[in-house]
């Protein structure tokens, strides 16, 4: 039998492959409900006997159910879960990867299908995938003097207290606690870097993995101002024990109800785009700093640093109607006034795409503001404070049923864990995969294992003078040209923080 003893009783997994154990669903912290509502996580109680561990536990609160994953329950309340993906036994202990989610800090949870580990646990890792609260549950800020003891970035304050449970655990699975890699995608990616910059986390982890890495980070004003428009969508006080007592179902479909009117008033700036209501809140304490700042400063310089974005980020939003339609002129210079990008910006990426239309143009603008550029500035600062950095890029195309499938956000998650043959995942990959996309996942998966154990994933790192970028590529279609000239564009200004 596949039973591992952690710190609070036994778990019992499965074989996810004849070499390979799943233990899924174990509890790292109580459920943050009643009492533990807006509080810090705190310990998970102990259980007798041989807990059964074969299932996910309950996603966090949200109102989004994406293809493959389960849907949030309001009755279930024990959402802060770890799975762990482990190597058969054989003495020794493997490095360990610890995976954060992406979806916006307001939907998603670990049990999709491209985050199952045993592929990576296959090329020599412990891979451990974790959910954390989100939406208000997670990123809201609690108002108000009587708000003592609802601190800040309860998702953050969740991902540190499941790589306490991994440095304390992790052992009984084979790994080593001395050598842990957190990785994450999208929101999860900027939660790594959030991590790297927080003193609470100092000493959990000795690399990290950032793909596809989200660049917002708000003010306390912001994060005040996104309270009252929940508190006054829910019809509670925007004071803690007006929003305490509104449920969480309640407190998601106001969310809900805020995110429709940005997206319904093209006058309402640059939440209007694709509105996100939720991030990490630099409220001085839990978050001191935001991550560029706190590189700059030399912050995260014993951390070595894996950093990958996609050519084609925003096509995916575009895609799937959650970014707004800019088709005229018009409304690609009111977006750029919106956003505050420089002079010549916009121009400049006409120029490098000078057949594309408006809409092109307006995707690869917003693409390169939350992803791409701030993975090139995360890179780059990191190294320059004396940091060990790599930079790739997923540049994998191809044709499709319904034209070109492209390299758009989240595409490269499947390819990184090996998992390309669920069908949930056809329309990221745009449809069943071919020979090439196997060999590329092979590489991906290799560079990720080979990161985790070494710190260096196969490529030169960056320099205080060189950027170099690994391309992930089929080589099916042409490298995306606009790199270059685009860097040089984002060169002469100042980076926005994105603050709405």
């Amino acid at each position: 039998m596949d039973i591992f003893r952690t710190k609070n009783g036994s778990a019992q997994g499965f074989r996810a492959a004849a070499d390979i154990v799943a233990v899924l669903g174990i509890p790292y912290a109580a459920p943050p409900f009643g009492a533990n509502r807006f509080r810090e996580p705190l310990p998970a109680p102990a259980w007798t006997g041989v807990r059964d561990c074969t299932d996910f536990g309950p996603v966090a609160p949200q109102s989004a159910q994406l293809p493959g994953a389960p849907a949030w329950s309001p009755d279930d309340e024990d959402i802060l879960t770890v799975n762990v993906w482990t190597p058969v036994p054989e003495g020794g202990r493997l490095p360990v990867l610890v995976w954060i989610h992406g979806g916006a800090y307001t939907f998603g949870s670990s049990a999709q299908p491209d985050y199952d580990g045993t592929e990576l646990a296959r090329a020599g890792l412990v891979v451990v995938t974790l959910n954390y609260r989100l939406g208000f549950e997670g990123f809201g800020h609690v108002l108000s003097a009587e708000a003592t003891g609802y601190p800040d970035n309860r998702g953050l304050l969740d991902q540190v207290a499941a790589l306490r449970w991994v440095r304390e655990n992790i052992a009984a699975f084979g790994g080593d606690p001395g050598n842990v890699t957190v990785a994450g995608q999208s929101s999860g990616a900027a939660s790594v870097a959030c991590l790297m910059v927080m003193d609470r986390a100092r000493g959990l982890f000795r690399r990290a993995i950032a793909h596809s890495a989200a660049s917002p980070c708000y003010t306390l004003d912001i994060a005040a101002a996104t309270t009252r428009e929940i508190a006054a969508a829910a019809g509670c006080p925007a004071t803690a024990e007006g929003l305490t007592s509104a449920t969480p179902q309640a407190l998601v479909l106001a969310s809900d109800r805020v995110v429709d009117d940005y997206r319904r008033d093209p006058a309402s700036g640059s939440r209007h785009y694709d509105p996100s209501l939720y991030a990490p809140v630099l409220d001085g304490d839990v978050l001191p700093t935001d991550p560029l700042t706190g590189m700059a400063a030399g912050a995260t310089r014993e951390v070595d640093l894996l950093v990958c974005h996609t050519t084609e980020e925003y096509w995916l939003l575009d895609a799937v109607g959650s970014s707004a339609k800019i088709t005229t002129d018009a409304q690609l210079a009111l977006f750029a006034n919106d956003f505050s990008l420089p002079d010549g910006l916009v121009a400049g990426y006409r120029a490098a795409m000078p057949h594309a239309p408006v809409l092109d143009v307006y995707l690869a603008v917003f693409g390169d503001l939350l992803f791409g550029e701030y993975s090139n500035r995360l890179v780059e600062l990191h190294a320059q404070a004396g940091g060990r950095a790599f930079l790739s890029r997923f540049d994998r195309r191809r044709s499709g049923p319904n034209g070109v499938v492209r390299a758009w956000h989240c595409a490269d998650m499947p390819f990184a864990f090996g998992n390309l043959d669920s069908d949930c995942l056809a329309f990221l990959i745009g449809g069943t995969p071919t020979s090439a996309d196997h060999g590329l996942a092979r590489r991906m998966v290799r560079a990720w294992a080979d990161f985790a154990t070494t710190g260096n994933p196969g490529w030169p790192s960056v320099s205080n003078s060189t950027t170099p970028a690994k391309i992930w590529s089929t080589e099916d279609f042409p490298t995306d040209g606009r790199s270059a000239a685009v860097r040089a564009l984002w060169g002469k200004a100042e980076f926005p923080l994105l603050c709405p």
